[in-house]
């Protein structure tokens, strides 16, 4: 890991140099930096200079140029906070440990390491004594930049607006909000979707709550453009209070959003108010985007890449044995979870299929039984006196306390075959087991294993899978998913998440590389 948790890099390049350089730049700043890496830009500033004095880079497309090849580069090195500055006058929201810069050729770095200081100090307040690092200068050769008036300038308005969805603040959202931020020379209005907006978006349950989407919006606003005001509001319709403030002037969409601000001045034009300017920001590529991700860099594209991925500590139970390690694999109907089941079966765990140990609990002269056909009669039997499941499920569907009375049966001898099933994986000297269960967090089997891992599919889709394997029509399919936990109870319980929305290619590479990811764990649990 790299050694500074925080820290300030300034680039002196004239802007259009920056493009070519942006790469080699925060590769090298990376290797010091671990956590969110600040950017001063003040193009032609000489740090060997007597007494450097900040100033903001000019508003102009060139800036804008320079600060979506900054932000593409950054992409490029996964984890890396980069928040470029665009007007020093605060204090930063996380205090710097480290300030880099390149070497000034020719003279001695005394120098440039002081005035780095210096400015820093005078910036953002940060201590006269960090540790000020020189990094190589990148190369470029000759800059080619595009044919304009030096005098360019970006249009500015008074009060700006934005929406979206800012889950997981990625390059391509801060160069947007980076825009209104230059475009902007009083307020700024951000709109959070939030509710129903986000029903339909991809892998919906990953994303971060509101409250924290609003927050980490703040901090890289302030940060970035400390002298603006900003609202930040809840979106739950696609227009919120764009259509509604007279203030307005300037709304700032992407090249897919275009449409939404149209429609935007279309409800304002209803409504008695002015139309917006609509100042259009390209989309930026994902060069790493894997076959089922969008081209573009997108929230989720990286919600895709929390799939099997440790998202929250495994428990730490003193009176869970160490080994086998018990993975608890839920998940609602039609998840695919039977398919991952046998995946990880291949990958060499050992499975435990509560559906086939449900099962045995009901047939006669199984632990449960009896107790069952006291409970809930005769009438529950076949002729040959085994229980018909379909009916007893008539009889508890829809009626909380007799699923209550049925489960307070089953669970726990259920439970107890379980644990004998633990106990043969053991026997076996098997490492990993794998408890396949769908009221897995329902019945408090948490407490059974040592990670939870849940398959989850959106509602239309599983609704479709249960329709054709079940013959069912839609409604009862509906009903069915409705009375289960939702996939938002499970995830909030797991620590790996997987989806079989796709191929089934890439469930098999989702699910190899949370295999892969447990190994590692286990190893390292291992060697301590």
């Amino acid at each position: 890991m790299a050694p500074f948790a925080c820290g300030l890099l300034v680039l002196t390049a004239p802007l259009g140099a920056l493009p070519r350089r942006a790469a080699a730049a925060l590769a090298a700043a990376a290797g010091v930096v671990a956590g969110p890496l600040y950017v001063h830009l003040q193009p032609g500033l000489r740090l060997a200079a007597p007494d450097p004095r900040p100033a903001a880079p000019p508003a102009c497309p060139a800036l804008l140029r320079a600060l979506a090849a900054l932000y593409a580069a950054a992409a490029a090195q996964r984890g890396l906070d980069l928040r470029v500055l665009l007007g020093p006058g605060r204090r930063l929201a996380r205090r710097p440990r480290v300030l880099l810069a390149a070497a000034e050729a020719p003279g001695p770095p005394g120098p440039v390491r002081l005035g780095l200081q210096r400015l820093a100090a005078a910036a953002y307040g940060c201590p006269p004594r960090l540790p000020a690092v020189l990094l190589e200068e990148a190369g470029g050769g000759p800059e080619e930049e595009p044919e304009e008036d030096p005098d360019a300038a970006l249009p500015d308005f008074a009060d700006v607006a934005v929406g979206g969805t800012f889950d997981r603040l990625h390059g391509a959202h801060r160069l947007l909000l980076s825009a209104c931020c230059l475009l902007a020379r009083r307020r700024l209005l951000a709109g959070v979707a939030d509710g129903d907006l986000l029903r339909h978006k991809v892998l919906m349950e990953l994303i971060e709550p509101y409250e924290l989407r609003a927050a980490k919006l703040r901090e890289f606003l302030e940060d970035v453009k400390p002298s603006l005001h900003y609202d930040i509001v809840p979106l739950v319709d696609p227009y919120g209070p764009s259509v509604t403030d007279p203030d307005l002037q300037c709304l700032v969409v992407s090249e897919e959003t275009r449409r939404g601000g149209e429609a935007v001045n279309k409800k304002r034009l209803e409504n008695g108010l002015p139309e917006l300017a609509l100042y259009e920001i390209l989309l930026m590529k994902d060069p790493e985007h894997s076959q089922n991700e969008e081209e573009k860099i997108s929230s989720s594209s990286l919600r895709q890449r929390l799939l099997g991925t440790l998202l929250r500590p495994p428990r730490q139970d003193p009176a869970l044995p160490s080994r086998p390690y018990v993975i608890g694999l839920t998940g609602g109907t039609g998840s695919g979870k039977t398919s991952i089941a046998k995946l990880l079966g291949h990958l060499g765990a050992f499975l435990i299929d509560a559906d086939k140990l449900g099962h045995a609990v009901y047939v006669p002269g199984g632990p449960a039984y009896v107790q069952v056909v006291a409970a809930f009669g005769a009438e529950i039997l076949n002729e040959d006196g085994t229980i018909n499941r379909k009916v007893l499920g008539a009889k508890v569907f829809g009626n909380q306390e007799r699923l209550k009375s049925l489960t307070d049966i089953v669970w726990p001898e259920m439970a107890r075959m379980v644990k004998e099933q633990i106990g043969e994986a053991d026997a076996q000297g098997k490492a990993v087991c794998v408890l396949d269960a769908a009221v897995l967090l329902e019945a408090g089997w948490q407490d059974m294993v040592h990670e939870v891992w849940t398959a989850i599919i959106p509602e239309d889709e599983a609704v479709k899978r249960i329709m054709a394997r079940d013959g069912l029509s839609e409604e009862a399919a509906r009903s069915r998913l409705q009375s289960q936990m939702t996939n938002s109870q499970r995830v909030e319980q797991s620590q790996v998440v997987l989806c079989t929305l796709w191929e089934p290619d890439v469930t098999r590479k989702q699910v190899e590389k949370a295999w892969d990811l447990l190994q590692q764990r286990l190893s390292q649990e291992h060697s301590l």
